[in-house]
């Protein structure tokens, strides 16, 4: 008699996602050892071979406060509305390159790690999550250096700062700056596995979203004809809601911030959407 042959089990099968929206959470969890090592190695290479090492952390948010200070403050006379110049510069420059390093590092995570990703498997949505959680560590180093300045103005009897209970929404504001930056990134980076001309835009796009964010100076002082555009920005409600919770300085507005939610939610269903029908091929086209 034929003997049938015995059915083969594996310990694991690696199978396309059948769905343009699937995410398969379990597995991302079962690679949570290779996510904090992923982690690690962004926070410890960033600045490793180094002479002043992680102080850089303190340094550029320091420097670039003090040329906003002369150029912006006292060179074009931009208006801080009331609040001490140093504070309300360092305030927005913390967001800002919490923001700014999450979109470009993830905008180029694919590109940068082709080699890995063709010789091992693991999610690939790894690579741009370990960035979106290393980029917390020099956020919270910031973050503590304009803490720091604040309390000392807090304390001055001259400063005109007031700070309020809407400072219990930080987290909410972190965690809309992390899912923009997240998306977008995302979003980016697997266009430009097809598209390689993006990848010499993004630079000047991020530039130039700086200044459509109130960063160097307040929403309040911009004309009202232009200030519609100003907040068609999502990033421009998170930012002056935290300049409106720390400084008492700035528009505090509900719709604004739902507004920056759907955003973060619409643009990150888009770069799903299109992370998924482009990681089936993308090795072949990177």
């Amino acid at each position: 008699m034929k003997s049938t042959p015995k059915e083969e089990k594996w310990d694991l099968e690696i199978e396309p996602l059948s769905g343009l929206f699937d995410i398969n959470w379990r597995e991302l969890w079962q690679y949570r050892d290779l996510l904090g090592l992923f982690v690690r190695r962004d926070i410890v290479s960033t600045y490793k071979q180094t002479v002043l090492g992680p102080l850089w952390f303190f340094i550029q948010p320091i420097l670039t406060t003090l040329i906003y200070v002369l150029i912006f403050g006292n060179i074009a006379g931009i208006s801080t509305g009331g609040v001490p110049k140093v504070l309300f510069y360092l305030s927005g420059i913390t967001l800002w390159n919490y923001f700014q390093e999450c979109l470009l590092k993830t905008a180029s995570t694919f590109s940068l790690n082709q080699n890995l990703f063709g010789k091992v498997y693991f999610p690939r949505l790894i690579a741009p999550l370990s960035i979106i959680i290393s980029n917390l560590f020099k956020f919270f180093v910031q973050l503590t250096l304009f803490l720091v300045t604040w309390v000392y103005f807090l304390v001055k009897p001259t400063s005109d700062i007031n700070p309020n209970s809407t400072l219990l929404l930080f987290p909410i504001y972190l965690l809309l700056l992390s899912g923009l930056g997240l998306s977008f990134g995302l979003l980016i980076s697997s266009m430009t596995t097809k598209y390689r001309d993006l990848r010499y835009l993004i630079q000047f796009g991020v530039q130039l979203l700086m200044y459509a964010t109130p960063i160097v100076y307040p929403l309040s002082i911009a004309p009202e004809k232009y200030r519609w555009l100003i907040q068609l920005n999502p990033i421009t409600s998170i930012v002056e809601a935290f300049k409106y919770s720390f400084l008492g300085e700035g528009y505090f507005s509900v719709s604004g911030l739902v507004y920056s939610f759907v955003c973060m939610l619409v643009t990150l269903a888009v770069s799903i959407l299109v992370f998924n029908r482009v990681e089936k091929s993308f090795m072949d086209t990177v």
